[in-house]
């Protein structure tokens, strides 16, 4: 994948992600996007080597939910 390619991918799943965040939260939807991208959520998601992008937003949401949480997260098993 390019990275233009690979841009464009992050520009359609972070939106839905940040939007997750903010309906289940009660902070205001700037303050959801500066934290979403300073986790390490976001730091491997835009990794493309990760593998990260390949989830839905909404495993991604709850996988940063565990960051917050319990400050980590698991990768989902594929099935």
């Amino acid at each position: 994948m390019s990275k233009d390619q690979f841009s464009a991918l992050l520009a359609v799943l972070v939106p839905p992600i940040v939007a997750q965040i903010t309906k289940n939260s009660n902070v205001n939807e700037a303050k959801v996007i500066g934290c979403f991208y300073r986790s390490k959520l976001y730091a491997e998601l835009s990794d493309e080597t990760s593998k990260l992008w390949h989830y839905s937003p909404l495993t991604l949401y709850t996988m940063y939910q565990d960051e917050l949480l319990i400050g980590s997260y698991d990768y989902p098993e594929e099935t």
